[in-house]
């Protein structure tokens, strides 16, 4: 039985450059800035400016004069200015600004009361502004402009979802000395093609977090490069899996929309540095029922199989946790699907007294009796309990691990930051939770 857990501190790093990126640009100009990957930021004190990023033939700028900001988006002579009307006029004197491209969106932001407000976004997928941000070349010769001197460098994140334990491949945490690692979705300035993973090490004493690497992905069946996220680490003996989920280029509005699940292998050390990671498919089965895209890969080795927890969709959004098992990553069979709920999701495996559990979280659109919870099934997926746990907003992934001072939980919320404009994936905040009557 798992005692009751209670919330002990909410953390929330903020950065649009990630920490140990930074290169200054003392001058005005353009300077070369070649990227790994769809990330990146450039930073210019004060309240008026213009910085830009050049892709190849396209000049993607941003700019505040009197208070106003806009986009200026710029292609073989034709040029069009975007404006937000509601959103596009600072309420305060601004202290800095920023450019960012996370993804195919581009974003104007500004520090007004020191915090981060958007101002101006365009979506560089749509037809009239269309650039091909995931060619490696491309981000290669990335150029950024500045009209002051600047700092530039990879973006960092608005907020950190999707917690997970880094684990040894029997479901063991691994640590560095006394710290935790986890991985996380790196939240980006709007909606899940804006995010990318990320690695942190986590002090389950002083709850001191530190962002450790940054990881994006390879498709295997397309070129170019994706902030793919939702992610699980695993050490497997002198290599790593890394199992993650493809929203890198989710679009809501897409028919054809879908989510699958990828993994990689690699010798490198995915805990430190930044990572470009070359994947292949990880075959989740989805018999029986329908199935429109799956996601949230969860691994463990028990010694005699493979279990992959994971969810998936009968269409967006609704969804149900299942769960896969085979002698091989890349021979799943269907072990169990709870198809009977409609918004569960974050499928966690973890032993409890010897037992494997599954652990999930109902969120909020789940039927009556399956709302705002974290169940504990099976390995059938039959319901056998349930965690006496805070449950913060928007559907925290039930992350649980067990120190020498009792259980310990992280998961995160559904606080957004940076203003009304950049909408809903700018969450969240890490939720600490810690068992009761234990110091």
């Amino acid at each position: 039985m798992l005692p009751r857990l209670e919330i002990v501190r909410r953390l929330r790093p903020i950065d649009l450059l990630a920490p140990g990126s930074s290169i200054d640009l003392p001058v005005a100009g353009a300077h070369p800035m070649p990227m790994p990957a769809p990330g990146a930021t450039v930073v210019m004190p004060g309240g008026e400016g213009t910085l830009a990023f050049r892709l190849g033939d396209h000049r993607l700028a941003g700019s505040v004069a009197r208070g106003h900001a806009a986009l200026v988006f710029d292609h073989a002579g034709r040029t069009s200015t975007h404006r937000s009307r509601r959103h596009g006029r600072c309420d305060q004197e601004p202290s800095a600004m920023a450019l960012t491209l996370t993804g195919t969106q581009l974003t104007l932001l500004t520090c007004e009361a020191e915090r981060w407000v958007g101002r101006a976004r365009i979506d560089l997928a749509d037809p009239a502004t269309r650039v091909d941000v995931h060619d490696e070349a491309l981000l290669a010769g990335l150029q950024v402009e500045c009209s002051a001197p600047a700092t530039a460098g990879r973006f960092g994140q608005l907020g950190l979802r999707d917690i997970r334990l880094v684990t040894a491949r029997d479901g063991s945490p691994v640590r560095d000395r006394a710290r935790l690692l986890i991985s996380a979705t790196s939240a980006g300035p709007g909606f899940f093609a804006t995010a990318h993973t990320s690695v942190w090490s986590f002090d389950p004493d002083s709850f001191d977090l530190e962002h450790r690497s940054d990881l994006w992905f390879r498709r295997p069946d397309r070129p170019g490069v994706y902030g793919d996220h939702a992610t699980h680490v695993v050490r497997d003996g002198d290599g790593w899996l890394v199992a993650t989920s493809t929203w890198g280029d989710f679009r809501h509005a897409d028919p054809k929309r879908s989510v699958r699940a990828t993994i990689a292998r690699t010798r490198s050390d995915v805990t430190t540095g930044v990572h470009v990671l070359d994947t292949e498919e990880l075959p989740l089965p989805t018999d029986g029922f329908r199935s429109v895209g799956v996601w949230d890969p969860h691994l463990v080795h028990t010694g005699h199989e493979w279990l992959v927890g994971f969810a998936s969709a009968r269409k967006f959004f609704r969804f149900h946790p299942a769960l896969a098992s085979g002698r091989r990553l890349e021979e799943l069979s269907l072990r169990a699907a709870a198809t009977d709920r409609r918004a569960t999701e974050g499928t966690t495996l973890v032993k409890i007294d010897g037992q494997w559990r599954v652990l999930a979280s109902d969120g909020p659109a789940g039927r009556r009796g399956q709302r705002r919870r974290h169940p504990v099934f099976d390995l059938d997926l039959r319901e056998v309990g349930e965690l006496a746990a805070a449950y913060p907003t928007n559907l925290p992934w039930p992350t649980l691990v067990e120190t020498e001072d009792g259980w310990l939980m992280l998961t995160f919320n559904g606080r957004p930051t940076g203003g009304r404009l950049l909408g809903y994936g700018t969450h969240g905040d890490l939720v600490v939770q810690r068992e009761t009557g234990r110091v």
